[in-house]
């Protein structure tokens, strides 16, 4: 075990360099000034010299790079241009809210996809599993804004159940997390659906039923427990997406997270929060798939970490 995460630690090293210079490049070639962005649409080209030379940006790509990757090796994200605070306590102050969102999210799309998926799996074929499909291809195709806004209007402001938006109480969690949810629980669903058939053909699936085993039991202890590995995989890449890729669903709901500080960012081309949410991003991912990896061989005793 020791041996494994050491390999996989020195793995996400590298991964994470690799994220961050992708990044950087990619912020150096977009034809937006940061400097015109600060100094504003009136300032005059001294000005705006002026700035580009202070915040370091007439130098070339690899002599900022290496600036940037030094002040990250000391644990500095560097400061925001425009909110002139440092990056990991913007970061910090919108964690919390994230988490919160990304866990309530899982959640729900677990208990939509897994259900869904194991119905459809048991029923295939049938007008349950039609209908679990269509309503799964619905899900992942709808855009997060239609079903997010679609959401509110129905019960937050037709119905009044929930608040309209803000974050504080569960009650401001649910709408954010449910529209997560579904459109994760089509995905869930599917995967879930295709695992469960190939896992119910198998020889051992019916032994079980030969020895008497309830229908229930082999659904779910022998059907379920061997179909869900795939399921842990996907968990651990929605950590890392949900962590920057939830920009649209906190827009809508006023959700004071790390995607609408990345999209905050975006459009006042804040180059260090742009690259300190990409990288808490890419080390959320590097973290979900270890964890998933290292979770792999509870479920499933024949798979061996090396």
């Amino acid at each position: 075990m020791a041996t494994y995460l050491m390999k996989r630690l020195g793995q996400s090293v590298l991964i994470l360099l690799g994220v961050t210079v992708i990044t950087f490049v990619l912020l150096y070639l977009v034809p937006a000034d940061p400097a015109r962005q600060i100094a504003g649409r009136s300032a005059t080209a001294q000005t705006v010299e002026n700035i580009r030379e202070q915040l370091g940006l007439n130098r070339p790509l690899y002599e900022q790079y290496a600036r940037y990757l030094s002040s990250l090796a000391r644990g500095d994200m560097g400061r925001s241009y425009i909110q002139k605070t440092n990056v990991s306590e913007l970061i910090a102050s919108r964690l919390t809210p994230t988490l919160v969102l990304l866990a309530g999210a899982i959640v729900l799309e677990l208990v939509i996809g897994l259900t869904a998926g194991v119905i459809a799996a048991v029923y295939r074929g049938r007008p349950a599993d039609n209908a679990i499909m269509v309503a799964s291809f619905v899900g992942v195709s709808a855009p997060q804004f239609v079903v997010g806004i679609l959401l509110l209007y129905v019960f937050a402001v037709q119905l009044g159940w929930f608040p309209i938006g803000g974050y504080g109480t569960l009650g401001h969690l649910v709408l954010p997390a449910l529209t997560l949810g579904i459109l994760g629980g089509g995905w869930y669903s599917r995967m879930t659906r295709s695992s469960m058939i190939d896992v119910l053909r198998q020889d051992y699936v019916r032994t079980a039923r030969a020895k008497g085993a309830g229908e229930t039991r082999v659904v779910l202890v022998h059907g379920l427990r061997n179909a869900i590995l795939p399921i842990v995989a996907m968990i651990g890449l929605d950590i890392g997406i949900f962590m920057s890729g939830v920009v649209v669903v906190e827009s809508v709901f006023g959700w004071p997270g790390i995607g609408q500080l990345a999209w905050q960012a975006i459009q006042r081309v804040d180059i260090p929060i742009i690259m300190g949410v990409t990288l808490v991003a890419a080390v959320a991912i590097v973290l979900g798939n270890l964890l998933a990896d290292l979770v792999a061989p509870f479920i499933d005793p024949r798979i061996k970490l090396r």
